[in-house]
């Protein structure tokens, strides 16, 4: 059997594999390389306007609606997703690593820069992961509900009273209040924030100023449209890992993580766990999250719905219990805006860190992940991190490789040999192989002991594809000279040309086959890899040539000792 041809067929296999997990993707079905869809009870199956979220008096106008109070009543005015109201008042907070912007109206978090990472478009400027703008809403919001009829609970629609007079973190903690009353009822909002935390504290205070008892509930809310976030990989979707994911997830301990696209939610096909006592709620997209964590042991409902086209929201409503008269309760909760920070998410939640998604392989992709910190904190640069990672994996396999190239040179020995049996038995294909086998045993090679190697690795190439494409850690770090961002890719295509140079010299130190048609094939190998590679993040690339150049050097090395021992042999 031709080792090359065995090759060419792993290749254009997991090309198939790749590319029916993007099909998979866009019909909305679960991903091949994903976390397999939870098992979801018959009555939980679908979101519908009969919901007990949506019965339960969530307001359902968008985020940017305008709103007028008359007395204890809200009018919303629908069809305002993308417009901001001419009167709304902003106020802004900052601490060492957030700007956040909030709206009175509501006390909505309609703004949020994350000051250590540079926004896409322009690197002098903090990235932006909360907005609302006439092209863009997402947004957080929170409320209470459960009002007899007739009667409006402080929601994110009415306006809200700062109670804050400092702006700026100046200590170590930053506490912010807002406080709205409507219906009887006593709202106060107390965000705190904490130095150099993503991770804030909300607290949603509730004082019945009414003379009956009240039983509301607590909504936190995310809204957000459909549009694709800023920076979005230009890499062929059949190329795209988990870390690319843009939707909703859910965490609780009966159905573990749960991952639901827009399109499901849209299409009214979304399934996730309804009702649980636990777990969170957020919205992920490529290196950045923003999570709602409830009260836990708390009962809650979760629903996620379109309010209009291309705008969803994801929610959580949390009943609070009875609020006897001139009394008050206090509900706490914690909010995440930030980086997928997985070392801070796993301590702010349990499963919360499962928002960096490295599917089936994670049980792989972790430890490279934790090694790859554990390098950085040594050499204080991501790319010689990603530098010495390839040597350390490189060294991991060094056995397994040494037999492949053992092979590979021992074909390449025996190439000629190989060429004479063509051209004596010419077309007949049985005597060729028998011939070729009885070669084979005669010169103790394994015909597939290159390919072997190369199958074990496989999962390991793909963990840490996923794992460099899932780090938020790389966005914006340089390595040297011109590579100013691993994350994105190469600008002058320099390192998909040395990778493309050494995958032809690699070619050169392969035996060549016998097959005239293989061997053009073959040749164009470092061209379409060196094509696709274009479009990846230069840290990915960094990886595969630094892995040819010792590759490189391995198979040289075995190779001119086999012939060295080959040649005194023959003496």
């Amino acid at each position: 059997m031709d080792i090359r041809r065995t090759i060419l067929l792993m290749i254009f296999s997991f090309s198939l594999l790749m590319l029916w997990n993007n099909w998979q993707v866009h019909q909305g079905n679960p991903p091949v390389f994903g976390a397999p869809p939870a098992s979801v009870k018959p009555k939980a199956e679908t979101t519908d306007a009969a919901s007990p979220a949506n019965n339960a008096g969530v307001p359902v106008a968008p985020a940017a609606a305008t709103a007028t109070t008359a007395g204890n009543s809200v009018t919303t005015v629908p069809g305002l997703a993308a417009a901001v109201s001419p009167t709304a008042q902003t106020v802004v907070f900052k601490t060492d690593v957030l700007a956040l912007t909030f709206d009175l109206q509501g006390a909505q978090l309609i703004r949020t820069d994350l000051l250590a990472f540079p926004s896409v478009d322009d690197p002098q400027k903090p990235f932006t992961l909360l907005e609302r703008t006439a092209g863009h809403t997402y947004v957080v919001q929170s409320g209470l509900t459960g009002a007899p009829a007739g009667v409006t609970f402080p929601n994110h629609l009415v306006p809200f009273t700062l109670e804050t007079d400092v702006r700026e973190l100046k200590g170590d903690t930053l506490v912010i209040k807002f406080s709205s009353t409507s219906g009887d009822v006593k709202l106060t909002k107390t965000y705190t924030l904490k130095r150099g935390d993503y991770a804030v504290d909300v607290a949603h205070q509730i004082e019945n100023l009414s003379t009956q008892a009240i039983a509301p509930s607590v909504y936190l809310q995310i809204t957000r449209d459909g549009s694709d976030p800023a920076g979005t990989s230009s890499a062929p979707s059949f190329l795209s890992g988990p870390a690319n994911f843009v939707g909703a997830a859910i965490y609780s301990e009966q159905e573990k993580f749960q991952k639901v696209t827009l399109s499901e939610v849209e299409k009214r096909k979304a399934t996730y766990i309804k009702q649980a006592d636990n777990g969170w709620f957020a919205f992920i997209q490529h290196y950045f999250v923003t999570a709602w964590v409830p009260a836990q042991s708390k009962s809650r409902t979760y629903d996620m719905t379109e309010l209009e086209k291309n705008l969803y929201a994801m929610r959580s409503i949390v009943p609070v219990g009875t609020v006897a008269p001139n009394s008050s309760l206090t509900m706490p909760s914690k909010l995440w805006v930030g980086p997928q920070d997985q070392t801070a998410l796993e301590a702010l939640a349990p499963g919360l860190e499962l928002v960096i998604d490295y599917g089936l392989l994670t049980i792989i992709a972790k430890p490279v992940f934790s090694l790859m910190t554990w390098l950085f904190s040594l050499l204080g640069n991501w790319g010689w991190t990603i530098v010495l990672l390839t040597v350390l994996i490189k060294a991991a396999f060094y056995p397994l490789s040494a037999a492949s190239y053992r092979s590979m040179a021992k074909m390449k020995m025996v190439a000629p040999r190989l060429q004479a049996l063509k051209e004596k038995f010419g077309d007949d294909r049985q005597k060729l192989n028998t011939a070729m086998m009885e070669m084979y045993r005669t010169e103790k090679i394994n015909p597939l002991g290159g390919c072997l190697p190369i199958v074990i690795q496989i999962p390991v190439f793909i963990s840490l594809y996923y794992v460099l494409g899932s780090s938020v850690e790389l966005r914006g770090a340089p390595w040297v000279l011109w590579v100013h961002d691993l994350s994105v890719r190469d600008p002058y295509f320099i390192l998909p040309a040395i990778m493309m140079v050494t995958m032809f010299v690699q070619m050169r130190l392969n035996p060549t086959p016998p097959d005239p048609v293989q061997a053009k094939v073959m040749m164009f190998m470092p061209l379409v890899f060196g094509g696709m590679m274009f479009f990846f993040p230069s840290g990915l690339v960094l990886y595969w040539c630094v892995n040819n150049i010792l590759s490189i050097a391995q198979q040289w090395y075995i190779t001119n000792k086999m012939a060295a021992i080959s040649t005194a042999a023959n003496r």
